[in-house]
């Protein structure tokens, strides 16, 4: 018989009934220390006071109103994410997926609107992920993210994971005169913690300005401040057009919007996208809060000095555990351990060590901690990943 819940997940036999900061209280008494965060959701750790007065202040006066009347919470965060990125403009979503599907959206009505109704075709590279929807399932091209769900939209190419001149040489010749965008994530999250070196990401900005094709990068798992930028682009020194982000943004509630310049954005006029919850007041009330604290330049030079500690103590965790690990993977606080067995023995290790991690693709096991995390959380979360190893050294 099948369950209640449609058993899309392999869950783990844990239920959490209280968070606080870095850590999650599970229904049998044990506390674990959250190296996961809700896969990066919640930037700020477990019921951080200020999310919390800013949701319970905004539930006292209103939770949501049509997006057909203006909204003056959503104003204020599209404001501010306008004043501390590139992007003119902002659409608000409910999550990740949805931003995918209006980047789409937007890269193939702004040539349309231009002119050029023949540039559909989408650049994408394996191991991506932009969420489970048809469509953003059509741009990752991975057969575990499409086999059996039938005809995909049409109009995407997939290359190799872009990291020296050759990669390069091949983007240039897949973009024709039929290409409207290139999507790319500056690092992969569920790909396993891949950095785009940042020569390449000046590379794909230079093919596009060339071409007249437009760049969407997905931020949704990098960026908000995980790599110790606001957005992990910054690093490279360069711009999209179009940007989605989602997770860390809401701080737990559940949030996304996509960034784009006037030009990218210029043929979305009204009636051409909408979303029945996205940019409530409830969502863009938490976010501004989220916006305020993550954007202190103060608060991000925290995050990549956290980001440091945290790797060097990864480091010596691998020259440890030979045996178990491999290398240090990322940027700020989004770091991977590539692993020598498979990621989800040693996620089931780190149970019975009282830490959780996050399992990803190329044998990493990803380390996405609240960007807040004390030092002495960072110490102890390195104390319970030794742990784990050794349990799995002494089980081989």
């Amino acid at each position: 018989m099948i369950p209640s819940v449609l058993p899309t997940y392999n869950r783990a036999p844990i239920a959490f009934v209280k968070g606080e900061g870095s850590w999650l209280h599970a229904e049998d008494g044990r506390r674990f220390l959250d190296l996961g965060s809700g896969i990066a959701v919640n930037a700020l750790g477990h019921a951080h006071p200020a999310l919390v007065q800013a949701l319970t202040d905004q539930a006292q006066k209103l939770w949501h109103v049509s997006n057909v009347y203006t909204i003056p919470e959503q104003e204020r965060l599209a404001k501010l994410l306008t004043e501390t990125t590139f992007a003119d403009t902002v659409f608000f979503t409910n999550s990740g997926t949805e931003t995918a599907e209006l980047a789409i959206k937007m890269a193939r009505k702004h040539h349309y609107e231009a002119g050029q109704p023949e540039r559909i075709e989408i650049v994408a590279f394996e191991g991506a992920f932009h969420g489970r929807s048809t469509g953003a399932i059509a741009a990752a091209g991975s057969e575990k993210m499409v086999k059996g769900f039938g005809p995909l939209m049409p109009g995407f190419k997939h290359l190799k994971w872009p990291t020296n001149d050759a990669d390069h040489a091949a983007i240039r010749a897949a973009i024709t005169d039929k290409t409207c965008a290139v999507i790319i994530e500056p690092i992969q999250g569920e790909g396993g913690i891949r950095v785009v070196p940042d020569q390449c990401l000046k590379g794909l900005r230079d093919l596009c300005d060339q071409t007249g094709a437009l760049l969407i990068f997905d931020e949704v798992q990098c960026g908000m401040g995980r790599t110790g930028r606001l957005f992990a682009h910054e690093w490279a020194g360069v711009t999209p057009d179009i940007m989605m982000v989602a997770k860390g943004i809401g701080g737990g509630f559940p949030l996304g919007a996509v960034l784009a310049t006037e030009h990218a954005a210029s043929a979305m006029t009204a009636g051409s996208h909408g979303s029945t919850y996205g940019g409530n007041p409830l969502g863009c009330a938490v976010g501004a809060k989220v916006i305020e604290l993550i954007s202190d330049p103060a608060f991000l030079a925290e995050v990549a000095r956290k980001g440091a500690l945290m790797r060097q103590g990864l480091e010596s965790l691998v020259a440890r555990h030979p045996q178990v690990f491999e290398a240090v993977r990322g940027e700020g606080l989004m770091l991977g351990l590539k692993c020598k067995l498979a990621p989800t023995e040693v996620v089931k290790a780190g149970y019975e060590a009282g830490v959780l991690t996050v399992a990803a693709a190329d044998n990493v096991l990803r380390l996405l901690p609240a960007l807040n995390i004390p030092d002495a959380d960072i110490a102890e979360a390195l104390t319970r990943l030794d742990q784990a190893a050794t349990s799995l050294e002494h089980a081989a």
